[in-house]
């Protein structure tokens, strides 16, 4: 493993040790290496400091998992640029605030991706916001000599003084994003662990196939420099196709959560007796809750060892996580142990510091932790009296450290003064045969403050589920009758963002009387 101050340096490193190393392939076909990487970061470094740009400026980019993308964010990251990757998902409002937070000097994005125009709602922010320049890239970069670049800004020696030179934003599901200022040394603490946990090696090949511009991703790109390994990259994942590169060119770690994971075990099942991914070693996931028994159904279907999950936050990434050798029960029903480094605490709701097997809010302390939020003002409510961060999501640690989540804060509905977990009930209603996916919301009620509803994905669309069969089967695992939804409602699909997790605040919107 491979170890840099900064991205550039990493960059370099890299380059220098295994020059001739395939560092990603496209679903064109395109591909490059660790040294061509390099030259061509250095080129676009040129090209953007020619138009004026240089350390402390700020970058915002709202670019497709493209190698374009890869390549910007070296280039920003060897001017000292500080970069703001924005979600695919934005549009003109989140745009425009996240861009007049930041101070954004240049907004990058494609002319139109997806039936979207983006240069149009681009040019529409720059007319709102000073000082916004618009460079739109469609697979292109702009490029200069190498040797008119100035020296790379100086690195210092103590990891906890570098600067922040990366904002990245919450995804704004309920009110406007959050965004989170990070070091090119929070992000390098994901890649690490992720790489030992994962126990990745030069000759893997990774899935990366959700939006390169979340934090994700770019913890996949450290990953890969610092191991040495391949991304397989998409623009945006469709199972008809994106399976069939994944396939080809022989993935070994599939991600990347819950969505697709279950995309990939239905397209296996369609074919039984030919491997999905004859070279797959493991799934990494996170992001979305996997459904109870699909680990052991993976891994005893398409082979490896299973579902390696994880659980984080824009804030705090990845705090926990599965590790190879981590026995199958653990990996098929915790998200693993905290990451190197992490002090984990789990505080219950009265306050008190949690034992083995209680419920409690998580906050943490860990060198992947973002350095505050951008709007300073958020940071008193983010972090407790001893400086830990409250995730907001609430979970428990049994007695070998393993962590499982149990829900959010937010999540808990109050039925009559009865706490009710919407993923405690989601968790056994993913065991109906007739389900294929599952929310359970809290919706206001003037009788018993709030009700539970569960919005569910029938398997049969022909058959679905009906709310005897829901209370029968609930009440069959073991569910109190209190804590049965009151409300079904059954639809096509559930509004998921691109990590995979459901977007509750569409469904309380729909349902809400």
């Amino acid at each position: 493993m491979l170890e840099g101050r900064t991205l550039w340096e990493l960059i370099e490193r890299r380059a220098a040790e295994t020059p001739a190393a395939e560092m990603a392939v496209d679903e064109d076909g395109r591909r490059i290496t660790f040294a061509e990487y390099a030259a061509d970061v250095e080129q676009a470094a040129a090209g953007l400091a020619a138009m004026g740009l240089g350390e402390d400026d700020v970058v915002s980019w709202q670019l497709p998992t493209w190698i374009e993308s890869l390549v910007l964010v070296g280039a920003l990251g060897r001017l000292g640029i500080t970069q703001n990757p924005i979600l695919p998902i934005y549009r003109k409002r989140e745009v425009g605030f996240v861009a007049r937070q930041a101070g954004t000097k240049l907004l990058v994005v494609p002319s139109t991706w997806k039936g979207f125009d983006f240069e149009a709602m681009a040019r529409e922010v720059a007319d709102e916001v000073d000082g916004l320049e618009v460079l739109v890239c469609d697979r292109t970069l702009p490029q200069g000599d190498p040797a008119t670049l100035p020296p790379a800004p100086p690195t210092p020696d103590d990891p906890a003084d570098l600067p922040v030179r990366w904002l990245f934003y919450t995804s704004g599901t309920t009110a406007d994003p959050k965004g989170a200022r990070h070091t090119d040394a929070t992000i390098a603490a994901i890649g690490r662990g992720m790489g030992q946990r994962y126990e990745v090696v030069p000759e893997d090949r990774g899935a990366m196939v959700f939006p390169f511009t979340h934090i994700g991703g770019i913890t996949w790109l450290l990953t890969g420099l610092m191991f040495g390994s391949a991304s397989i990259m998409v623009e945006a994942f469709d199972p008809s196709t994106t399976i069939g590169v994944l396939a080809a060119e022989g993935v070994t770690l599939a991600g990347a959560g819950t969505p697709f994971h279950m995309a990939y075990l239905a397209a296996q099942r369609a074919n039984p007796d030919t491997p999905l991914f004859p070279n797959v070693r493991a799934l990494p996931g996170g992001g979305a809750p996997k459904p109870k028994g699909l680990h052991d159904d993976v891994k005893a279907e398409m082979g490896g060892v299973g579902i390696l999950s994880g659980y984080g936050l824009t804030e705090a990434p990845i705090l926990t996580l599965v590790a190879v050798g981590d026995p199958d029960q653990k990996k098929s029903d915790t998200e693993g142990r905290p990451m190197p480094g992490v002090d984990l605490r789990i505080v219950t709701l009265d306050g008190r510091i949690a034992g083995p097997n209680e419920e409690g809010e998580i906050r943490a302390k860990a060198p992947q932790l973002m350095k505050g939020y951008l709007d300073a003002a958020l940071d008193a409510d983010a972090f407790d009296e001893d400086g830990y961060f409250r995730t907001g999501d609430l979970g428990e640690r049994d007695e070998d450290g393993y962590v499982t989540i149990t829900g959010r804060l937010k999540d808990i509905i109050i039925r009559k003064g009865e706490n009710i977990s919407a993923k405690e009930v989601e968790d056994l209603l993913f065991t109906h045969p007739k389900v294929a996916d599952v929310a359970v919301i809290g919706l206001p009620d003037a009788a018993s403050g709030e009700r539970a509803c569960a919005v569910v994905v029938p398997n049969d669309a022909g058959d679905p589920l009906t709310q005897d069969e829901m209370r029968a089967h609930l009440t069959g695992e073991g569910l109190m009758i209190q804590k049965v939804p009151e409300q079904l409602e059954i639809v096509d699909v559930l509004p998921r963002n691109p990590t995979g997790k459901v977007v509750k605040h569409e469904l309380r919107a729909a349902y809400r009387d």
